[in-house]
């Protein structure tokens, strides 16, 4: 075969060899197959076969086989894309979770959806709506800025696997928002997570300093619908502190304090896994270091984005684990809020679950989106002010 002829090429210089070739007589047919094999690179037999084939018929559309298709993305995009981003971007199983709940919201907040849309979307399985929202899909990135601190290690508890049970025993890690230059002179985000409920709580820190880091757990504590009665971090000094550390254990039922193993990820994933969702995705990699911004951040996590994480976006709870072969096969529980899971739980008090379901009943999740984006906005704009 000649390589130095293009495909197209090729197929233009045979078409014009068969119109030829069939009106041909016996004596000019053997040129054009001479021709056909020193300009296509052809077997003469090969040339004889390609020459005699006659061009193909147009084919007759073919019949449509299999399902029709039920979910179209021009209909279902437009709906799923304003729920979606105001969810924080959530995998397929646990958007499906919130469409029952987060629909009558869009309603209400844009526009009425017919009774077969809506059907059609709470019918939708975890996996379509990934393939949906799979073209509006974007990567992160990962920073660290850990300061390992060393003089309590020996007398605190490494924690390995919880095995503890009820609400109230959290993880906690700290978020550099340097942009890229870790000098100290820059902000922090506090993240915890409730082990048993994934309740979140995020406050700014103007340092990692002792008093300041336990100032901001304090306050963390007091927001929180139950007890603390554990709290897991990094080897971070900003936790590993006396101040800390007397804190959690001199009062009538003291708090347990652990600490994860340095280079073991998955000691401490609860919460690492969510410093991307929760910080990096509202406040990017940008540098914060104006002190002004931070009441104005705080008043944001407390307010309006600890209640839209709390309230409105379900999560998924790794139930069991299994070995079959070579894999490791995972099971998890339905999604659910981590509003759904403090009702749920019998250590919660009455008192508090009423109060909870009060707020609950005033909250929208597009109006706390909206605030979101509004306090966003504030912040970046006082950010970028000169200190």
């Amino acid at each position: 075969m000649n390589t130095q002829m293009s495909a197209q090429t090729k197929r233009e210089v045979l078409a014009k060899l068969r119109r030829a070739y069939a009106r041909a007589g016996r004596l000019y047919k053997r040129q054009l197959l001479d021709q056909a094999v020193s300009l296509l690179g052809y077997h003469r037999k090969a040339a004889i076969r390609a020459l005699r084939a006659r061009p193909a018929a147009p084919r007759p559309p073919g019949l449509l086989l299999g399902r029709p298709k039920t979910y179209h993305p021009d209909t279902l995009l437009p709906i799923l894309k304003p729920i979606w981003f105001a969810a924080l971007q959530p995998c397929g199983l646990r958007l499906r979770a919130l469409l029952p709940e987060w629909l009558p919201a869009y309603e209400a907040d844009h526009r009425r959806l017919d009774a077969d849309l809506r059907h059609t979307l709470l019918s939708a399985s975890p996996r379509t709506l990934d393939r949906l929202l799979q073209p509006l899909r974007v990567g992160g990135r990962r920073r660290a800025g850990t300061r390992p601190g060393s003089l309590l290690r020996p007398s605190i508890p490494t924690r390995v696997e919880w095995t503890e049970t009820g609400p109230g025993w959290l993880e906690v890690d700290t978020v550099a928002l340097c942009g890229g230059c870790l000098d100290d002179r820059h902000l922090w985000m506090l993240d915890a997570v409730d082990i048993r409920t994934d309740w979140a709580g995020l406050r700014a820190l103007e340092n990692r300093s002792q008093h300041c880091t336990l100032a901001h757990i304090r306050d963390l504590e007091a927001s929180l619908p139950f007890a603390l009665r554990g709290l897991d971090c990094d080897n971070g000094g900003e936790f590993l502190n006396h101040h800390l550390v007397a804190w959690l254990r001199q009062r009538p039922r003291p708090v347990l304090l652990t600490w994860a193993r340095p280079w073991h990820r998955n000691d401490n994933a609860h919460v690492e896994l969510r410093n991307r969702t929760r910080v990096r995705e509202h406040f990017g990699y940008e540098r914060y270091d104006n002190p002004e911004v931070t009441p104005l951040i705080n008043a944001l996590c407390a307010g309006a984005l600890g209640q839209l994480i709390n309230h409105f976006l379900p999560t998924l709870k790794l139930e069991q684990k299994q070995r079959r072969g070579q894999r490791l096969v995972r099971q998890y529980g339905p999604a659910q809020t981590p509003y759904a899971r403090v009702l749920a739980a019998a250590e919660v008090s009455a008192e508090t679950k009423a109060r909870l379901q009060a707020l609950h009943a005033t909250l929208n999740p597009f109006q706390l989106a909206r605030d979101i984006e509004r306090q966003k906005k504030a912040i970046e704009a006082r950010r970028r002010l000169p200190t």
